[in-house]
């Protein structure tokens, strides 16, 4: 329920968001500077759709989220909002307000210091790893691609790691794989924490530190990525583009060693590819149209690696789609995509009727092809689609769902978005905080993302190159079918995520 038409000045509204931000970040509000970025306290989906929520209470009328990066600090947005209160006040305004974030030129933004080239031509490639560094051991995927060098290789690994101290970084790296499962304590002296940020310059190393790694690293596997379903391309270009060039950085710096990077197939989320067969090795030179800030800044991101690929750094590409739970374990993510639409739509009774395709892949057949085909020199200069190969009907899920109990009904789109803005108000439930994400009107035609993810809008992303490379490795995606969807879903019922009742 909004509050009946009042203005409120940008005093009341300071005060307002300095108590709601505090309370989110267990601080005081004396603590909180009014002129920092909003972004440097590293709010997450929900406690910025949190902020927003108890925003709109006091103000009586939406708030767009995109508010929160285009006034990205408490003064500034209180101003603002404090402006568009005066404007509802005088009814100068309707109902809702709307922001869109103004188009960034991609191409122009793929652009890599000139300084970064490898600094010698002798790289030979050998299959043994002594050394490697790994960003993103603390995610979902960098902890199985942990899994796999650990096991496949005698390889040191050193982890990229946000932490106060070698304690910390080391028990944040031993409790993400004993969450997955994935912990194994005869390995624990081979993984090794390196404090820094994959947002600051040097990935916030330590310059002498950045130098001895680049000196003596066999090669770089960079999985880690800022993944956020609201926050546009400012706010995710520190952590994904230009930590991918400080990457490329250490790989070129004294001895030539080769970038493993994990990308991502929404390179190709420009309508330009709709309907058409992608195959690995084919350009992506078309950005127009791709409306997601993670998917931009992965488009940017890859940019950079190619361009650095171009100047002789020896790379591999890595393009999973939506990446799955565990095909033997069934350990998810409960954080993805896919877990929080399931439960946010079981909670809600229905799911959309849209002709959607699961290509999903499960966790282990991406971190297996991405570590076997990281160790094949015929893979270097090369990309690989790490697509579901025989991907599913939505509707396949949702039959599937229903037949181990779920009372669920389809409904057209548009009435499902509808009960979204109606019926889902709480944080108890999961698409509460993806509601930009599904309801942001974007593009000439006015659609929302999940319209832009329709099949008739997709490419049909070709695997066939990765499947020839992969043959022979006894590395093959288990098949969307009941027995993967029951493993799953005794997993999220069993972890407490779902309820059955």
């Amino acid at each position: 329920m909004m509050t009946s038409k009042k203005s409120h000045t940008a005093e009341e509204i300071q005060e307002l968001l300095l108590s709601q931000l505090a309370e989110a970040l267990k601080i005081q509000p004396d603590e909180i500077d009014i002129r920092a970025s909003l972004d440097s306290y590293g709010l997450d989906s929900t406690q910025a759709m949190s902020l927003v929520t108890q925003t709109e209470k006091l103000l009586g009328f939406e708030v767009s989220p995109m508010l929160l990066w285009h006034y990205p600090n408490i003064e500034a947005l209180s101003q603002r909002l404090a402006e568009e209160s005066e404007d509802l006040k005088s009814e100068k305004q309707t109902s809702t307000t709307v922001v869109k974030t103004t188009t960034v030129d991609l191409s122009a933004e793929a652009v890599l210091d000139p300084t970064i080239r490898p600094t010698s031509q002798s790289f030979q490639f050998t299959g043994r790893l002594d050394n490697v560094f790994l960003t993103g051991g603390t995610g979902f995927l960098g902890a199985f691609i942990i899994q796999e060098l650990l096991h496949k290789t005698h390889a040191d690994i050193y982890c990229l790691v946000r932490a106060a101290h070698q304690e910390e970084g080391k028990l944040k790296l031993k409790q993400n794989l004993q969450r997955y499962f994935v912990w194994e304590e005869e390995f624990s002296p081979r993984i090794i924490p390196v404090l820094g940020d994959l947002s600051k310059p040097r990935l916030g190393i330590s310059t002498e530190g950045f130098e001895m790694l680049a000196a003596n690293l066999d090669a770089i596997y960079h999985s880690a990525a800022m993944l956020n379903y609201v926050y546009p391309y400012s706010a995710l270009k520190a952590a994904n583009v230009l930590g991918t060039q400080e990457v490329l950085r250490m790989a070129s710096l004294y001895k030539v060693k080769p970038v493993h990077y994990v990308s991502s197939v929404a390179i190709f989320e420009s309508p330009v590819y709709a309907g058409k067969v992608v195959k690995e090795q084919d350009d992506f030179d078309h950005w127009e149209g791709i409306f997601l800030g993670y998917s931009q800044t992965k488009w940017v991101a890859e940019k950079l690696v190619k361009i650095a690929s171009d100047r002789g750094l020896p790379v591999t590409i890595h393009r999973p789609p939506l990446i799955s739970g565990h095909s033997q374990t069934g350990v998810c993510n409960t954080d993805d995509f896919i877990s929080l639409m399931i439960k946010g739509c079981l909670a809600m009774g229905c799911f959309p009727d849209v002709e959607y395709m699961i290509d999903m892949s499960p966790v282990d057949y991406v971190s297996q092809a991405i570590v076997y085909l990281s160790r094949q020199k015929e893979s270097l200069g090369k990309a690989f689609h790490l697509q579901h190969p025989q991907p599913v009907s939505f509707k396949k899920l949702i039959d599937w769902m229903r037949s181990f109990g779920f009372p669920l009904e389809l409904v057209p789109y548009d009435k499902w978005q509808a009960q979204l803005v109606n019926n889902v108000s709480s944080v108890d439930n999961p698409l509460y905080t993806l509601r930009p994400f599904l309801l942001e009107r974007w593009s000439k035609e006015q659609l929302t993302i999940p319209d832009l993810y329709l099949q008739a809008k997709r490419p049909i992303i070709s695997c066939q190159d990765t499947l020839n490379a992969l043959a022979g490795s006894s590395i093959v995606c288990p098949p969307i079918d009941s027995q993967l969807f029951m493993t799953y879903s005794a997993y999220l019922i069993e972890s407490g995520f779902l309820n059955v009742v």
